[in-house]
């Protein structure tokens, strides 16, 4: 389902937009999406969204059992909804707003469920944190999912649009692969691998490597490993190198015809055995249908 993703939010200094079709938020969100303030207004507008849906469906209830409104009326009440929707949001919190917040905000531990591993994939426990001297530049999602998203998310839609599949899919598998950048594989010295799909270096991979500890399915039951992952110079690299296995290799052949079907590609990678995880498929979908990853996506003005 396509929800449209209003960015009406102002920076602190600017006041709070007033009316749901005012866009002028836009360009002050994108400066400095992962700020409090950018924060708060994304989980406002979440909360706008709910009370729309709810009063659309009352509106529906009501004229199954009434006369029907004429286009224009419709329209005008359409109009009027959204702006009761903004206006309540922005006054009282339905409490969904406040939750998101703390997920965004990384104060809930806003990562993703733990995940498996496969025969070509596994997924790292949480790691030595990187040393003080790197950036967030160095470290995905050493912030949270808004940063996480603004770093990972151009390389995977360059790649998933290359390859014909739905760069949200991809996306979800980076979160679930890392817990939003904060279980990625990294050297003993804390530097990051950039592995950003949990790909296992075996022996035909003559790049650098990391090792890190695994959890992995046999019959159902899980059992820790210690693995050798494959590391990458940049995001770009990892992003690029799991979009070439996708598009060489026959196990991930429906995936791939998938194309732009997320549910069809999520399903795909789920039978392909990428990983040994039984319940992979349905974590992915998890992600996606989330508020954090909804949210997250939505501060950069991306409709899911």
């Amino acid at each position: 389902m396509t929800i449209p993703l209003k960015s009406v939010v102002q920076p602190a200094a600017a006041p709070t937009a007033t009316t749901y079709s005012d866009l002028n938020g836009l360009a002050a969100l994108k400066k400095d999406p992962s700020s409090p303030q950018a924060i708060h207004a994304v989980a406002q507008q979440i909360d706008a969204l709910f009370l729309q849906m709810m009063l659309k469906s009352m509106r529906d209830a009501s004229a199954e059992v009434g006369e029907a409104a004429s286009n224009e009326m419709s329209m005008y009440q359409d109009m009027f909804d959204k702006q009761i929707a903004l206006s309540m949001s922005q006054n009282q919190s339905l409490g969904l707003g406040a939750q998101l917040t703390r997920q965004l905000s990384g104060a809930a531990g806003g990562s993703a469920p733990p995940t498996s591993t496969g025969n070509l994939q596994a997924t790292p426990p949480t790691a030595a944190p990187p040393p003080a001297q790197s950036s967030a530049a160095e470290s995905p999602g050493a912030g949270s999912p808004i940063q996480f998203v603004s770093q990972v998310f151009p390389a995977i839609q360059r790649a998933a649009q290359a390859l014909g599949v739905n760069p949200f899919a991809m996306l979800a598998q980076a979160v679930l692969e890392t817990g939003w950048g904060k279980r990625m594989a990294r050297a003993a010295d804390g530097t990051p691998s950039h592995n950003m799909f949990g790909i296992k270096a075996d022996d035909g991979w003559d790049g650098a490597r990391v090792a890190a500890d695994t959890v992995e399915f046999s019959g159902g039951v899980a059992t820790h490993r210690r693995t050798a992952f494959r590391a990458y110079g940049s995001i770009e690299e990892s992003v690029n190198d799991f979009a070439r296995l996708l598009g060489s290799s026959p196990r991930y052949r429906d995936a791939v015809a998938g194309g732009e079907n997320a549910e069809a590609y999520i399903e795909a990678m789920g039978k392909s055995g990428y990983a040994t995880d039984p319940g992979y498929a349905n974590k992915l979908n998890d992600i996606m249908k989330s508020g954090t990853f909804r949210g997250a996506l939505m501060a950069h003005s991306v409709a899911l």
